[in-house]
């Protein structure tokens, strides 16, 4: 089985910096994409930013600029520096990979079980 495991969230103030965290473990072969997302109370999860093995990067129009997704292949591992902070970013946070756990082409997607990010006016 496979688990991501999040770290990073809080409370923060409006103009600060958090940075998140996810690794993932267990039956691994090969990780393609991973990334984050985000979402509030009655309304649809949202991309926020994803990373390819080859180090490619989307982002969300909301946030670049002010957000930066960077990842360690040799560590499984995802990161998220968030910086100015704005009300509107509070959200819960959810890491997601799509991996592939054998030597197969066959990808699976995780999700990991969110981390609540508060940004204070």
């Amino acid at each position: 089985q496979v688990q991501l495991v999040e770290s990073g969230g809080g409370l923060v103030q409006a103009g600060g910096s958090l940075r998140l965290s996810c690794a993932a473990s267990g039956s691994i072969f090969s990780i393609n994409r991973m990334g984050w997302y985000r979402q509030v109370p009655g309304k649809q999860r949202e991309l926020v930013a994803t990373i390819t093995s080859g180090l490619s990067t989307n982002y969300a129009d909301s946030v670049k600029g002010r957000f930066t997704i960077s990842r360690d292949n040799a560590k499984n591992t995802v990161y998220l520096q968030m910086n100015n902070l704005k009300p509107e970013d509070t959200a819960v946070y959810y890491c997601n990979a799509i991996l592939r756990r054998t030597s197969s082409r066959v990808e699976y997607q995780y999700w990991g079980q969110g981390t609540q990010v508060t940004v204070s006016a």
